[in-house]
């Protein structure tokens, strides 16, 4: 095995499973428009709802699913289009989430967890809200939105609200959280690029935009990669992997003894943020990828700039530490001899 096929940034984009790549392809063949009244178009649209009613099966959701172009456009289309008066957002949210509500109210976070305390204290506003949490966040790991106990979810249900979990980075590796509205990204679990979904409990939680999608997406729906992301799923998830949770805890443990992993509050087992004992982020990036190992500096949509992560601000780390932490992110196809071989490069880097 050569160190340059060790590829350790699945937070921001896993390789296409086997079985993805083959349903896009047959989708593919599935040329015409799922919209059309002639027989090719009845057939893509067969096809596209049986790729909708896998993907809730899969999940074991009991709601609606909207096919998107990914997270972005999901969290776009669930947040701006919410019958709702007030939006909320936690302070480790990816910047898809401030895009799609630039003026949401911010929800600070206290010990790795979005402040219960705060959170009241907006509940009690006038107007209905919707409250926007990554189950997972994208740059620490850390778990916000757990799947069986969730106060968070209760307060906001008691004050008549909504919850939207952006589950982009949990999905396919643990249960969905009991949300309202749930974020997908076929491409972060094996699925293809392209390709996300909008899960909701009721089509009456959101305004229709006229189009496609039961009229609340406009846009030809992209059969291939429904399809693609319908197989990924039913691919199996984290149970499925080379790796087991225990042999990834042993390796955050190892990365611990020439550095610091960041645990701001819960961690699943897939993301890490490790700070260096001296070099920067960008430095440790280049050195680690001149030995050939992929890893980044935070979300893959703003790990090019220099100024200090917001989400590690926003979970409280100090800005030093930040400056020098970067994310190591597995998969399905990482294996253990992969993680043993990152971990004795970052030793030799560290020592």
């Amino acid at each position: 095995m050569s160190a340059s096929q060790i590829y350790l940034d699945h937070a921001a984009t896993t390789p296409l499973l086997p079985q993805a790549r083959e349903a896009w392809l047959e989708g593919a063949a599935l040329w015409a428009n799922p919209s059309s009244p002639h027989k090719q178009g009845r057939a893509a649209r067969a096809a596209l709802e049986d790729a909708r009613e896998r993907v809730k099966k899969a999940l074991g959701w009991q709601g609606e699913v909207l096919f998107t172009s990914g997270a972005s456009e999901a969290l776009a289309i669930g947040l701006g289009r919410a019958k709702a008066e007030r939006r909320l957002v936690s302070a480790v949210e990816h910047d898809a989430v401030y895009r799609a509500a630039p003026d949401a109210q911010e929800l600070p976070m206290r010990e790795g967890e979005v402040d219960l305390d705060a959170l009241a204290q907006v509940q009690g506003l006038p107007g209905r809200a919707v409250v926007a949490v990554q189950s997972v966040n994208s740059e620490t790991g850390t778990v916000l939105l757990p799947y069986a106990v969730n106060p968070l979810v209760d307060r906001v249900r008691e004050a008549g609200g909504l919850v939207l979990a952006d589950c982009s980075q949990s999905a396919g590796k643990m249960p969905l959280p009991d949300a309202d509205m749930v974020v997908l990204s076929a491409h972060k679990l094996g699925g293809p690029i392209g390709i996300g979904a909008l899960l909701v409990k009721d089509f009456a939680m959101l305004e229709p935009s006229g189009g496609q999608e039961r009229g609340y997406r406009a846009g030809t729906e992209n059969l291939p990669g429904a399809l693609g992301f319908a197989a990924a799923l039913e691919a199996g998830g984290v149970e499925s992997w080379a790796t087991t949770a225990e042999q990834r805890f042993d390796f955050r443990n190892a990365l611990l003894r020439h550095g610091e992993v960041l645990q701001p509050g819960v961690q699943c087992s897939h993301i890490f943020a490790v700070a260096a004992p001296r070099l920067a982020a960008t430095a440790m990036l280049i050195r680690m990828d001149a030995m050939g190992f992929a890893i980044s500096a935070g979300s893959a949509c703003s790990s090019g700039t220099l100024k200090q992560s917001r989400v590690l601000k926003g979970f409280g780390i100090d800005e030093d530490l930040a400056r020098r932490t970067v994310r190591v992110s597995v998969g399905w196809n990482t294996t253990p001899e992969h993680l043993d071989a990152f971990a004795e490069a970052w030793a030799k880097v560290n020592a």
